[in-house]
């Protein structure tokens, strides 16, 4: 049992803090400056959107609206088998000279409809959003900067979750989402990031591949093909796109889900991943496929520290039981200030580590995780 508690505690420590001491020692040691500089060149915006009247109209509105040099960009809109108004609102677009729209009748999946998209994109550099947030003005031009940098080929942009207005972001999944700008920036400093954030990030279109069918996660999908070319993946926290949570939790879980779910197809759909052709192997499993373990960690640890009896175990269990303790709490409602701030991360850090287990249900019974843009 000691073996199995400790084993266990060294994989959840390796996983949330050794990781990322690792890149803090590396990125000092040896680090990859990025040669930033304006570079304007042609830009392709391309976005996949199924059943978005509530969003897409004022999507359309802050893509067209900015701040990029230049003249020569567009924006590709593709319609996969909307049964709504989304069809209706795209062709309002369809004659304005900077939007071209691709309506595909039936659906097909969002990996497809991104095929479709790139065919048709004409721009140096493509720049795939999502419907749902809202991209600052000057983050398409600060993404093109850094390709000024010939080893660069791929840009991931920062998604805030918060209220783009007052720039407050979420109390308990807004400190997961600082932990995580945390690594990227410091696999960036020194190599290449593991996957780019979904709502914005920029490829080269010399670098891009096609997506493989029902592909959930082509924002690691496509950055992994790049770092396969030989080519850099970065991190541009200047750039960024908001996000409000307000999908309600029953949802929001259901795409915690998917993506955890996304990971573990990339297994199956890109086996390289895990071969020498990967040239941050080490830093996928660690970033990537570790966290997948977790969860199944922190029960071995639980259950280790109920059948050690000294008093270091005992105490072990304690702080693991108050620590669950909290995130009850935080379901409760109650706010208490600091206590209030610790439950709501007590109570994100137990919601992703569920989400990894459904994830991996999902994988071993062969259960798909649905596509909502």
């Amino acid at each position: 049992m000691r073996w199995t508690f400790w084993l266990s505690a060294a994989l959840i420590g390796y996983t949330h803090m050794g990781y990322v001491a690792w890149l803090w020692v590396r990125a000092r040691l040896r680090p990859w400056p990025v040669r930033r500089g304006p570079h304007e060149v042609s830009v392709s915006i391309v976005m996949v959107v199924r059943n978005e009247e509530r969003v897409l109209q004022d999507k359309l509105h802050n893509l067209l609206e900015l701040d990029y040099p230049g003249k020569d960009w567009q924006v590709v809109a593709v319609s996969d088998g909307s049964t709504d108004r989304t069809e209706a609102i795209l062709r309002e677009y369809a004659n304005h000279p900077r939007v071209r729209v691709i309506m595909n009748q039936l659906p097909s999946g969002k990996a497809c409809g991104l095929n479709d998209a790139m065919a048709w994109a004409e721009g140096e550099i493509v720049v795939f959003t999502d419907a749902r947030q809202r991209i600052e003005s000057g983050a398409i031009r600060l993404l093109a900067e850094n390709f000024a940098d010939s080893d660069v080929a791929c840009v991931s942009g920062e998604l805030m979750l918060g209220d783009v207005n007052s720039g407050d972001a979420i109390q308990g999944i807004g400190l997961y989402w600082n932990i995580e700008k945390t690594i990227r920036e410091l696999e960036s400093a020194s190599g290449s990031v593991v996957g780019a954030t979904g709502a914005l990030y920029a490829v080269r279109r010399k670098s891009l591949v096609q997506v493989p069918p029902q592909t959930i996660l082509d924002d690691v999908y496509l950055p992994m093909e790049v770092v396969r070319q030989g080519s850099r993946v970065i991190f541009e926290p200047r750039a960024k796109a908001w996000d409000v949570a307000s999908l309600g939790a029953s949802q929001e879980f259901r795409r915690k889900v998917r993506t955890l779910s996304g990971n573990y197809q990339l297994l199956q759909i890109a086996p390289w991943i895990l071969s020498r052709s990967n040239p941050i192997l080490f830093e996928f499993v660690s970033h990537k496929l570790m966290r997948l373990l977790v969860p199944f960690a922190l029960l071995a640890m639980l259950v280790s520290s109920i059948f050690l009896t000294s008093p270091f175990y005992r105490f072990a269990l304690v702080l693991q039981l108050g620590f669950y303790g909290l995130a009850l709490l935080a379901m409760s409602g109650l706010k208490r200030g600091i206590v209030s701030r610790m439950a709501d991360t007590a109570l994100a850090f137990v919601v992703l580590n569920t989400a990894a287990v459904v994830a991996f249900r999902n994988f071993v019974t062969g259960r798909k995780a649905a596509w909502n843009s």
